[in-house]
């Protein structure tokens, strides 16, 4: 068997993969969407690999989301290795996927954020190792709908023996009327939302300022932005929020509504937060406002996939009051560089958490109406 770059011609191979393991499909459009990616055009690597038979179909998969860094005046390219799907009666092949990954040139760092229990072990083999140092096993949760928080255990355990493949007999469970009809956003004066990407915005700003003080930094430019934003495959648009002063952007959040499985109550997935050095009020300003708003839009919990220590301090008070999830190590990387590992303060915008999202299904009477997401009634950056 033999590795080869994705091509075009594969994708319906390998959305049978992911539909072998009850993971989200990817449209023809959403493919074409990830090749699209500006950081994955300008380093001239492939959206993945896969392990073909003797008729040259796809029999295995891994994506490669390679995304920008600054550090400095330097542009760095960073790996993560998501969605691999390695059937039982291919099992080894796995380790030819993952060095597909690890060995693509130009990259300072190869990694994954976003491991399984099962995966995790095997990434040391590959001289990956847990990180962050001190949070690599942490994700965080605010729960603000406890009885769809405690059905989702429920179901778990009464399916816990149910194959992936005989998953849709279930169907889909725990769906709310407010993730069709979702309220308006309540925030509070100092939290808007963001709905210009442009060149010369005040996001733009934002990016500029934040760059400029973070010695290494995943590229979150308005046009990788913009890019992130236009993801097909979503259902609903991401929400992202600003706290400002003074007319200043000094925080930013993304946030979006995602259904790990069709046993899970929809959650409201936080996939990035950054704030400008000295606005130390401004992380904990923008979760508490996803928590206020959590409920109306249909989720039964806000959720931080993944948290560095720094961004752990900064939300103090608020961090102490979340639940612990996770408990294994899910983030792993290789970095070429000791001191870029040292200053390198991730989120969930640096893995793949928002290529993998499983997007909250949208029922057929509001599809069939076209409604959007709810705009904030609170003024807008």
């Amino acid at each position: 068997m033999a590795v080869r770059p994705i091509r075009p011609s594969d994708y319906e191979g390998v959305n049978r993969l992911y539909r072998s393991v009850g993971w989200p499909e990817r449209s023809f459009a959403g493919w074409r969407w990830l090749e699209d990616n500006p950081a994955r055009i300008e380093s001239g690597a492939p959206v993945g690999w896969v392990v073909v038979d003797e008729a040259d179909a796809p029999v295995a998969v891994v994506g490669n989301l390679v995304q920008r860094f600054q550090a400095g005046t330097r542009r760095l390219y960073g790996a993560t290795g998501f969605s691999i799907v390695v059937p039982p009666s291919r099992a080894g092949v796995s380790r030819s996927l993952i060095r597909s990954v690890l060995k693509q040139p130009g990259m300072f760092a190869a990694y994954t954020f976003n491991a399984n229990p099962k995966a995790a072990p095997l990434y040391k083999l590959f001289g990956l190792r847990p990180f962050p140092d001190q949070t690599h096993a942490l994700k965080l949760s605010w729960r603000v709908d406890w009885l769809a928080c405690m059905r989702g255990r429920l179901l778990r355990t009464v399916h816990s023996g149910t194959r992936a493949e005989d998953a849709h007999r279930i169907g889909e469970k725990l769906l709310n009327r407010r993730l069709d009809e979702p309220r308006a956003m309540r925030l509070p004066d100092d939290v808007r939302m963001i709905i210009d990407l442009s060149d010369r915005s005040p996001y733009a700003e934002y990016w500029r300022a934040l760059s400029a003080a973070t010695p290494l930094l995943a590229d979150r430019s308005p046009e990788t932005l913009r890019w992130r934003m236009a993801d097909p495959d979503q259902t609903r648009p991401p929400i992202l929020l600003a706290h400002v002063r003074d007319g200043i952007i000094r925080g930013v959040a993304m946030a979006m509504v995602a259904k790990t499985s069709i046993l899970e109550p929809p959650c409201l997935d936080i996939m990035d937060l950054t704030t400008l050095p000295g606005a130390d009020d401004a992380a904990p300003a923008l979760v508490q406002a996803l928590i206020d708003n959590a409920k109306a839009l249909g989720a039964a919990k806000l959720r931080l996939p993944m948290v560095s220590p720094d961004l752990l301090a900064r939300l103090g008070t608020l961090a102490r009051r979340a639940h612990k999830e996770g408990g294994w190590g899910h983030c792993h990387a290789r970095i070429e560089d000791e001191t870029l590992a040292a200053v390198w303060s991730p989120t969930p915008f640096d893995g793949d958490f928002s290529i993998c999202s499983r997007p909250a299904p949208v029922r057929a009477k509001r599809a069939a109406r076209g409604v959007a997401a709810p705009a904030s009634r609170a003024a807008k950056a």
